[in-house]
C-alpha cells in the first residue's frame, strides 16, 4: 500500500466523530460531494466498508471503529503538534452552539453582529455535542449551558436560565386557567433536570404521583408541550419565541431560577482573537438586554426565588 492518505483520514475522523457528512465537510471547508468522494476512495483503498449511511447521518461499521481506534490518537497528536504553528485568521470566526440555543436565541439576534462587522467571516456550527477544542482546532468558541466548570477553557457567564410551567393554548382551553397549587391535576411532563419537585416546594402544592410522559432531552420536552401532550417546566430562553408568538402559554408569571447559566466558552488560544473579542463584546450587550427583559417580565417575588 502506498503512503497513507492523510486528507482522507482527516475527513474520516471528522465524519466518524460528528456522525454527519454535512457537518464534517463544513468543519473541513469541503463540499459534501468532495468528502463523500474521499470516503468512497478510502473504503476502496482499504477494501472495507467504514460507514453505514442513512437519512439521519452516518455511523461506523466494526471495521470503521477499528480504523478510528488506530488512527485517531496519531491524527490528534499531529494536530496538537501543529497547533503552535497554525496561522490564525482574525477575520474568520467559528462558534459552536447547540441547535436549540441557535434557533431560539442566537440566530434571531445575529444579523446585528454581522451588519456591524462585515469583515468577519462568521461560521456557526450547530451541534448538541460539547466541542473539544484540543481536537476541533477550527472552532474558536462555543455557547453552552451548564455550571460553568469545564476544564481547560475560559468560561464567561452571560445570563441565568429560568423555568416556568408552559403549555399549548389548546391544552389551556381544555383545562382552564390553573392556580399554581392546582398544577398537579394537569398532565405534567417529567423534565430532563427533575425540577418539578423544587417548583412545588417553593410555589406550593404536591407533585403528581406520576407524569403524563418523561423526556431526557429538552428539545423533546418542549416539543411535547407544543403538541399539547402536557405541561412542560420549560426553559424560558429555549421557549421565548414560542411564548412570544403564542404557540406556548406560560401558566403563571412566577418563574424559578435554575442552577444552570449560559456561558461563552473558549480555549486560551482564542483569548486574543480579534474577531472573537468583537463577538464577545456584542454578546455581552445582547445578554444584558436579555437579562433586562427577563427582569421586567417577571414579578419581584419571583426574582427573589431560591437561586440554588
Amino acid at each position: 500500500m502506498n503512503r497513507a492518505p492523510l486528507h482522507a483520514l482527516q475527513g474520516f475522523l471528522a465524519a466518524a466523530r460528528l456522525g454527519n457528512l454535512s457537518r464534517a465537510a463544513e468543519s473541513l471547508h469541503l463540499t459534501v460531494s468532495a468528502l463523500s468522494h474521499q470516503m468512497r476512495g478510502l473504503e476502496e483503498r482499504l477494501g472495507q466498508q467504514l460507514f453505514v449511511r442513512s437519512s439521519r447521518g452516518v455511523c461506523l461499521t466494526a471495521d470503521g471503529q477499528r480504523l478510528l481506534d488506530r488512527v485517531a490518537p496519531h491524527l490528534d497528536a499531529i494536530n496538537q503538534a501543529m497547533q503552535p504553528f497554525a496561522a490564525r485568521h482574525d477575520n474568520r470566526l467559528t462558534v459552536s452552539v447547540t441547535p436549540s440555543m441557535a434557533s431560539a436565541w442566537l440566530v434571531p439576534r445575529l444579523g446585528s453582529f454581522l451588519a456591524a462587522h462585515p469583515q468577519i467571516e462568521f461560521s456557526l456550527q450547530s451541534s448538541p455535542q460539547v466541542v473539544d477544542f484540543s481536537r476541533d482546532l477550527q472552532v474558536d468558541a462555543a455557547l453552552r449551558i451548564g455550571l460553568g466548570k469545564w476544564p481547560d477553557v475560559i468560561a464567561e457567564p452571560l445570563f441565568d436560565e429560568w423555568i416556568v410551567p408552559m403549555a399549548s393554548p389548546a391544552l389551556v382551553a381544555r383545562m382552564g386557567d390553573p392556580a399554581p397549587a392546582d398544577l398537579a391535576d394537569w398532565p405534567l411532563l417529567g423534565d430532563p433536570d427533575g425540577q418539578w419537585n423544587r417548583w412545588f416546594e417553593q410555589r406550593g402544592g404536591q407533585p403528581p404521583a406520576r407524569y403524563a410522559a418523561s423526556f431526557d432531552d429538552s428539545e423533546a420536552h418542549h416539543r411535547a408541550a407544543l403538541d399539547g401532550v402536557g405541561v412542560a417546566l420549560g426553559r424560558i430562553t429555549r421557549a421565548r419565541l414560542l411564548l412570544d408568538s403564542g404557540q406556548l402559554v406560560a401558566l403563571t408569571r412566577e418563574r424559578l431560577k435554575t442552577n444552570y447559566a449560559h456561558y461563552l466558552v473558549y480555549p486560551e488560544r482564542s483569548a486574543t482573537h480579534r474577531g472573537l473579542l468583537a463577538f464577545r463584546d456584542w454578546l455581552r450587550q445582547q445578554a444584558a438586554e436579555h437579562t433586562a427583559h427577563m427582569a421586567k417580565a417577571m414579578p419581584a417575588a419571583a426574582r427573589a426565588g431560591n437561586p440554588d
